[in-house]
This record gives C-alpha cells, structure tokens and sequence, in this order.
C-alpha cells in the first residue's frame, strides 16, 4: 500500500497552482497591487515569473495552514505590467507553472462606451457597444463585469469624425444576459499600459409591463444654474426606477418611495444645471431586482435657456388684450439665424410649440397663431430661438408678454341670436323715438330764445312791442308766457 500512496502524493504535488491579483488584473497607474499564488500545504517556496523578465521572488511558507503565498507591488508602474506565471516547489520537486496572469497598469486617458442604437433594448434584440477615443489606440477590449469576467478584442479603425473605435456586437439580448460593460484602449507596442476605464454602461432590457410617467416640476425649459428634479412614478407599485436620456451612456436607478395612496416614484436630480443636460429623456420601472423592466414612459423634453446669445421679441397683432372668439397670432422674431422658434406659456403643462423659421424683412420668425382665442388661452408667454446643430439648447428667453382674454363680445351662440332677433324692432323704435324727442326740444328752445329777444326790443319800444305780441299770439300754435307778462 505504502508505494500507491506515494504515488498520490507526487501526483498532487505537481499540480499547477492558481495565480490572481487583488483588487483586479488591471490597476490604476502608482496604486497598490497583490498578486496570489495558491498551491498546496506541502510547498516549500514559492516563485513568480515575468514573461521577458523574469523575476525571482522566495516566501518561505511560516504557517502549516496556509496553502498560498503573496506578493507585494506597493505602487504599480509600467515595468510592473505584463505576463506572469507563479511557480511552488515541494518535497517532490517544482510544480507546472499556473496560467497566466496579465497584469495591466493604466495610464491614458479613458475612451468612450455607448450603445447602439440604445442601452435599452426589448428582449431578442441585438445590440452594438462602441468603443472610442480621439487617441491612436491601435485596438480596444470590452470586459463585461460580474462573477464570470468576460472579455473581447478588436483592432480599432478611424472614424469620419477623427475618433477611433470598435464595434462589439452582443446579443440577441435577453432577462438573463444583461450586464455592465466597460472598454479599455492600448496601443499595439504596449499590449499592457492600457487606458483608464470608459464610465460603466449597463444594458436594460425592457419588458411589456405598464409604462410609468414621467415629469418635472420646474417646468421643460430650465436655465444653466437652475435645480431640476424629473419624477418617475406608477401606480404599479414599482420597486426601481432607471432613467435614460437619449444620446447617453448612464442608467442611473433609484429606489421607488411608497405612498399612502398606492402610488411610488423616484426623483431623478441634475443639479446645477448644465447645457449637457439639455436632451429627450425617458424612464423605466422594475418589481424587484431579478424581473424585467417596465415599457418605456412618455418622452420628456428638457430645454436649456441661454445657450444662444441672440434674444428674441415677441409680439401680438392685435394687442395683448383680445376678446374672446377673436383670431389672434403670437409673432416671435430674431435677427440672428434660428432654425426653429418656441413658444412657452408659464405655468402650463403641455411642452412649448415649435414651428420651423421663415425669413421675411431681414428677420426670421415664426407665426403661432391661437384661433378661437378662449380664456384658457390668458397667460404669459414666451418664445426662444434654437439652432438645427441641437434642438434642445434655447437662446435667451423674450421679454415676457401677457395675453388677456375679454369675454365682453364673447360670439354668441345661435339661441341667443335668435332672442336677440326678436327684440331688435323695439330697440330701433326706441331709438327713434328718443331722436324725435330731442328734435323737439331743440325747436323749443330755438323758439324762447326768439321771445327774448323780442322782448328785449319791446322795452325799448312798448307799442311796438305790444303789437308784435299780439299778432304772434294769434298766429302761434301755442303760448308763451314770459316772466315780466306775469307782473
């Protein structure tokens, strides 16, 4: 039996150890590095290897229960990175070298990783991560992070817009499959001084649950320095919530809040405000942290203010006070160039109006007209210009110009237009009436005026006077009677 068992014993001995670092294979440049090499309890020493220069390191084992050994790199540099394999020696020899290690420092600075066409995709659907950097990294590699590290590389090539890059297909995607994902870029002559890492992109897969909503309390259109909360909620219940702006790398989460009332969201800050933030953003809801993501919300519009220096002029044709009924258009001018022009009213709910710019009298502008106006129609306005390179960053805002909506000659409806019909013949009689009555009045006056002048005269002649009195009396439809014949 003794020869069998010795016999085990060599064979256990020679098998190859297990070499990995700790935190990670890649370190930043200047940080601390331990490497690992885990053998058997009857190894004696311990030696690690650099391919291409090798490196004698000896540990004499202390402990009887330990079965691995370390090495120390208190400060990693591009001499530390490459290729290593750990080697232990026993009673019955040197082991096989253990896999290889590829150490990596890094040292550039990061590329980019985006999702084509969107980090958030259905299930089945395949999808494209790209790798970039304005470097002249010769080839890139994408690690997918999580307790199985997997990882792919490709040659780069050259962008239209000067960028170097490489696709990674993956999918089809399903609930199963999804991760996080971040890239790295090196040149071909140092396959181990590679760049920082991109920010981590996390791939959603979105389900058919109900879609949640989303808004903002400060309104779409928001100036740089501003605080801006977007608010996701459902009535679902969700327990998560993820937002995504279109264009972007990120899918920050946030924990849903219960309320009382059945309901859950979660705020969403961007404080302060920056042109960046300026975009088309949509949200997401999940049951629990193993399900499938809600159907997307709405699309949420967020506007930045001040990006472009020309200031626009708004105006009304008729004049800020309208009536009700009446067809009133809003004029929104600029001298600069504008692609297109918005019209925002504070306070309400629904997103500003676009129109597209025309050119007339060395100006461009856009009509926005509002026909029947109605009381809902009252309120204050604005309008900003935008330019076709990003439709989501505004010039300065227009001076503000309030409308005000009179229901004095509020159009009338047919019931009452016929009511009106039939008390139209009385008004018209009236009307003459009141004319006729003032005619007479005036011939009454006309006539006194005549008898005091006559009457002046017959103080100075008192036959004459008298005859003239009587002849008019006699002739006069009616009498006269004048102070001084009383006396």
């Amino acid at each position: 039996m003794t020869p069998i068992l010795t016999t085990l014993l060599c064979f256990e001995n020679l098998l190859k150890p297990i070499l990995w670092a700790e935190p990670g294979p890649v370190i930043i440049w200047k940080k601390p590095v331990t490497i690992w090499c885990q053998g058997t309890l009857e190894a004696q020493e311990y030696r690690l290897d650099k391919e291409g220069n090798s490196m004698l390191r000896h540990m004499l084992k202390t402990l009887e229960s330990e079965n691995k050994a370390k090495f120390s790199i208190p400060s990693m540099m591009w001499e530390h990175a490459g290729r290593y394999h750990c080697y232990y020696q026993s009673p019955a020899g040197w082991s096989e070298p253990s896999d290889p290690l590829e150490l990596v420092v890094t040292a550039y600075s990061r590329p980019s990783l985006s999702a084509l066409p969107s980090p958030v995709v259905t299930s089945g659907v395949n999808v494209t991560l790209r790798c970039a950097s304005r470097l002249g990294l010769g080839r890139f590699t994408l690690i997918e992070e999580g307790d199985h590290r997997l990882s792919w590389t490709l040659d780069s090539h050259q962008h239209n817009h000067g960028k170097f890059q490489a696709l990674f297909p993956v999918g089809p995607l399903t609930f199963s499959n999804r991760g996080t994902f971040r890239c790295y870029g090196y040149e071909n002559n140092t396959p181990y001084v590679w760049s920082e890492p991109s920010d981590p992109l996390q791939l959603l897969v979105s389900g058919v649950s109900r879609k949640p909503s989303l808004l903002t309390l400060q309104g779409p259109v928001v100036a740089p320095g501003d605080n801006l909360t977007l608010q996701c909620g459902s009535d679902v219940g969700y327990i998560r919530y993820a937002l995504y702006k279109e264009g972007g790398d990120g899918l920050p989460q946030r924990p849903g809040q219960q309320s009382q009332a059945g309901l859950s969201q979660a705020s969403f800050t961007l404080n302060p405000v920056r042109g960046s933030h300026g975009g088309q953003y949509r949200c997401y809801g999940a049951h629990n942290v193993s399900s499938k993501w809600s159907a997307p919300s709405d699309p949420l519009d967020i506007l930045i203010a001040g990006q472009i220096p020309d200031r626009p002029s708004l105006s009304v044709q008729l004049g800020p006070t309208v009536a009700s009924g009446e067809k009133v258009t809003l004029l929104c001018q600029s001298w600069g160039p504008m692609f297109t022009f918005l019209l925002a009213k504070e306070g309400a709910a629904h997103p500003p109006l676009r129109l597209r710019s025309t050119y007339r009298a060395q100006q461009y502008q856009a009509e926005f007209p509002m026909s029947p106006v109605t009381s809902a129609h009252a309120g204050t306005y604005r309008c900003y210009g935008s330019r076709s390179s990003d439709p989501y960053l505004l010039s300065h805002s227009s001076e503000p110009l309030e409308l005000v909506v009179s229901e004095a000659t509020e159009t009338l409806n047919p019931a009452q237009n016929k009511s009106d019909s039939k008390t139209a013949p009385h008004l018209q009689d009236y009307t003459v009436e009141n004319l006729i009555r003032m005619g007479i009045a005036g011939l009454v006056l006309v006539f006194l005026g005549i008898l005091l002048f006559e009457a002046q005269q017959s103080q100075r002649s008192p036959t004459r006077c008298s005859q003239e009195v009587n002849s008019r009396e006699v002739n006069a439809p009616f009498r006269v009677v004048e102070p001084w014949e009383q006396i």
